[in-house]
């Protein structure tokens, strides 16, 4: 059964553009509520903890150092189908290969400066969201 949790972050490329009104407002209008949300910058330990499962990939430091490079919004949300649907909202990783009117296809960069993070699975979801708030920054 799909759970009604996801994770997501708007990263720092999309924070800087000045793009965190849009992106929420199409969370929003996608019928997804926001039950925890927080805007702040990741240190370089912190950005390579939450990336860890991609330590030993040879993009992990760029990742690092890009996602460290300025604040991000991060934000648990709901919705039934919750990890599936805002896949499909955010589009591919590639903004060049994303649907149009997807979250990447409108306000990522290229493929490295895509936007927004989103869970790719319910026990993802979970873990990510655990990472960034706790049980009293929830509702």
């Amino acid at each position: 059964m799909a759970g009604n949790k996801t994770f997501t972050m708007i990263k720092p490329d999309a924070v800087e553009s000045g793009h965190i009104g849009a992106i929420l407002a199409k969370i929003n209008e996608a019928g997804f509520r926001i039950t925890a949300m927080k805007m702040m910058q990741l240190s370089a330990k912190k950005a390579g903890e939450f990336y860890a499962v991609h330590k030993e990939r040879p993009f992990y430091g760029e990742l690092v150092a890009f996602m460290s490079s300025g604040p991000i919004v991060a934000a648990i949300l709901e919705k039934d189908n919750a990890v599936e649907d805002f896949r499909t909202l955010i589009g591919a990783t590639d903004p060049a290969k994303a649907a149009p009117g997807t979250i990447r296809a409108l306000y990522a960069r290229n493929v490295g400066e895509n936007a927004v993070h989103g869970s790719d699975s319910d026990e993802n979801a979970a873990i990510e969201g655990a990472f960034f708030f706790s049980g009293l920054e929830r509702f």
